[in-house]
């Protein structure tokens, strides 16, 4: 258990930026939009978070900081892809250059500075039960906030008309069209929540995983909840799941190192990146079942008129 638990905890801590990036995604997604963006929104959500909390002192600040950086690096891709009709897979490329480039910039200044991180949180009676208490009930608010953002998700997804709505667009924007909606403003709606989520999954980063600023200290996350998404075939809980077995996975160098395993940790380095490839090339192989979850509208543009 010495070992064990510690382990756990990690994998939570590991998990819950990749939870935040890929909740975000799958609702952009389920609108249609492919936003490959989401490795400089997170990165950027990282920096602007960790700027404020430094001038500010407060966590509450920095998050929402990072969320507002999110949003309007999605807004920038909305706005090429949406407006001026701009290819989805270039124009999110793009937008995690620009990301990665403008952070290291703005983060010049901040780099061996630290911070105590965010506290956690104990709930009274549940934290003190052996073993569960730790794993379940001492974390800080922003790992709580990302399991009720799961079921937030799911709730939306299939129990609201706003979902349907939003799945409606994402299977068939042309009849949603001719159905009244606006698909334009659904769209624009779901990448900017995908913004602000990937942005707090940056801001849990540098704020809790991590408090302390790095140059492109996402390390490939974004990309990892990208194929998370398609790990989960776009369905909320499997997002979940996946989040949790790729921060195992991401740990997993960390343990063995801890426990004399005679492994070059720059092999443990690649298990999480080669575990990505493996799963997309494992998916891939039933396309059948890629199409019959995905959006059927998923990266295609819309245009009025048509």
């Amino acid at each position: 258990m010495e070992i064990l638990v510690p382990a756990l905890l990690t994998i939570i801590t590991a998990a819950t930026p990749l939870l935040f990036a890929a909740l975000g995604e799958l609702i952009t997604e389920k609108s249609g939009v492919l936003n490959l963006g989401v490795e400089g929104m997170m990165v950027m959500g990282a920096i602007i978070g960790f700027v404020a909390v430094h001038y500010s002192g407060s966590a509450f600040i920095a998050v929402i900081a990072s969320m507002l950086a999110g949003g309007v690096m999605a807004a920038i891709f909305a706005l090429l892809v949406l407006r001026f009709h701009a290819s989805q897979v270039p124009t999110g490329l793009a937008l995690t250059i620009f990301g990665i480039g403008l952070s290291a910039l703005i983060g010049q200044s901040m780099i061996g500075i630290a911070y105590e991180g965010i506290p956690h949180v104990s709930i009274p009676f549940l934290s003190s039960i052996p073993v569960l208490g730790a794993l379940l009930f001492s974390h800080d608010l922003l790992v709580y906030f990302s399991l009720v953002m799961v079921f937030a998700v799911y709730y939306f997804l299939n129990k609201t008309r706003g979902g349907l709505i939003l799945r409606a667009i994402g299977d068939s924007h042309d009849a949603a069209h001719a159905m009244g909606y606006s698909v334009i403003r659904v769209r624009l709606l779901a990448t900017l929540f995908g913004g602000a989520m990937a942005g707090l999954g940056g801001a849990y980063l540098s704020l809790a995983y991590s408090p302390l600023w790095v140059e492109q200290m996402t390390a490939g996350r974004g990309w990892i909840a990208l194929a998370l998404v398609v790990f989960a075939t776009w369905r909320t809980g499997r997002v979940l799941l996946g989040a949790y077995l790729f921060g195992g996975i991401t740990i997993l160098q960390l343990h063995a190192q801890a426990l004399g395993i005679g492994v070059p940790a720059q092999v443990m380095s690649m298990l999480p990146y080669l575990a990505t490839v493996l799963v997309l090339v494992l998916i891939s192989r039933d396309l059948g079942k890629i199409k019959l979850n995905a959006p059927a509208s998923l990266g295609k543009a819309f245009h009025a008129s048509s």
